[in-house]
């Protein structure tokens, strides 16, 4: 029975971080740019075999399509022909994400249409389309109570971990890890796309083309239907896809040969896009996914413990919540009573983006070390909002 494979690169950088390495370790922030850019470069003149898909944050397209930034760094990688390149619907399907790059179930219900719309306005215009049928969860932070947040904004179907997904009623392993299935919270329903975590730790570490190939048959080797084997991993970091030299990363060790393979008709493993499998094979079966995260190589992903573990973390996201609310109150109300106050909307979308900047998981990852990245920003919008509230108040008397 042939394999179907869905590749899937979650590309992140935190506001200002590339900026920041360019002035502070400026080799590491090449890689990542040679990193990028190799990914289009590789595949140029595969469309008839290569298939990705891309997860690319708002934060890390606003770093690369600034002019500004795209000048700095000319002459190392050309970051408008690199986005120009990823519109190739050929090569690569863009799915959908958050702006900011938080974990979802952690931030309020209200910001995350906020991410979501943000994020969706950036990409249509840079990538020249009006539909993402795919949804990357950052952090693949999910829970089922995102399934009407994502069919309001057209998702088709969202990217899951294993780990986390369990059957309603009786099915094979095979079955769960290998077919897409149906999810259903609050009256609407969403695909599942299930994640291979086993097979991604391997993707992300490096792997061994013949392992690759042996592991996907001996894994699939009791479907008796078409499966999709679907692997997700970051596609800048670590060293498997940094690694500058030819023959040692993984587009020239591993998946140019692959495809060479498929050729010489010596490989039954074929890259898919999620979209055709599913136009073509559908979902089969209904399933919950509990509440959790992908694996960071220390933790299983549930709980969160990643960006809770500490009292610091625990404020943050605290924080977040209770300014959030504020927000909402004073966007709600100056939407009755003074919406065409041009000045006030300016300070309330001030405290708007620096709350949602405020939130990135990254932020509350790495235990408190970044901490205060978040804190600056909440205190900017909890300034500006005061401001804000300060107007509402004296227009209000």
């Amino acid at each position: 029975m042939p394999a179907h494979h869905a590749l899937v690169l979650n590309l992140h950088q935190p506001p200002g971080n590339l900026e920041h390495l360019l002035e502070h370790a400026d080799w590491e922030a090449k890689e990542i740019l040679f990193a990028l850019d190799r990914i289009p470069r590789s595949l140029w003149g595969q469309e008839d075999l290569a298939r990705v898909h891309l997860s690319m944050s708002g934060t890390l397209l606003e770093t690369l399509s600034s002019p500004g930034f795209q000048e700095r760094v000319y002459g190392t990688v050309d970051c408008g022909k690199l986005l120009w390149h990823l519109q190739n619907t050929e090569l690569f399907d863009i799915l959908g994400t958050g702006y900011y790059h938080p974990v979802l179930p952690l931030i309020p219900p209200a910001d995350r249409d906020l991410h979501l719309e943000r994020w969706q306005a950036q990409a249509r215009h840079l990538f020249w389309r009006d539909r993402f049928q795919g949804f990357w969860p950052p952090e693949m932070g999910f829970s089922m109570a995102l399934i009407p947040l994502l069919k309001r904004f057209g998702y088709r179907y969202v990217v899951v971990d294993s780990e986390h997904v369990e059957p309603v009623g009786q099915m094979t392993w095979s079955e769960l890890r290998y077919r897409p299935h149906i999810a259903r919270h609050g009256g609407e329903e969403i695909t599942v796309v299930v994640r291979d975590r086993e097979l991604s730790d391997a993707q992300e570490s490096g792997m061994d083309l013949d392992w690759f190939l042996a592991e996907v048959a001996d894994r699939t080797r009791w479907c008796d239907f078409e499966p999709l084997v679907t692997t997700a991993t970051d596609g800048e970091n670590g060293g498997w896809f940094r690694n500058v030299t030819e023959g040692a990363n993984y587009w020239s060790a591993l998946y140019l040969p692959w495809l060479e393979r498929i050729r010489d008709d010596a490989a039954s493993v074929r890259p898919t896009f999620i979209h055709d499998y599913l136009d073509r094979y559908g979902a089969h079966g209904e399933v919950t996914v509990k509440t959790a995260a992908w694996n960071t190589g220390w933790h299983h992903g549930r709980g969160f413990t990643q960006w809770t573990g500490s009292d610091a973390q625990r404020r943050t996201i605290a924080r977040c919540a209770h300014i959030s609310a504020r927000l909402h109150a004073a966007t709600a109300e100056a939407a009755e009573t003074a919406a065409d106050d041009n000045a006030l909307a300016a300070i309330i979308e001030e405290a708007r983006w620096r709350l949602l900047r405020a939130e990135t998981s990254c932020n509350v990852f790495w235990g408190d070390a970044w901490v205060d990245r978040a804190i600056s920003d909440l205190d900017a919008s909890e300034h500006a909002l005061a401001e804000a509230e300060a107007r509402l108040g004296a227009a209000a008397s």
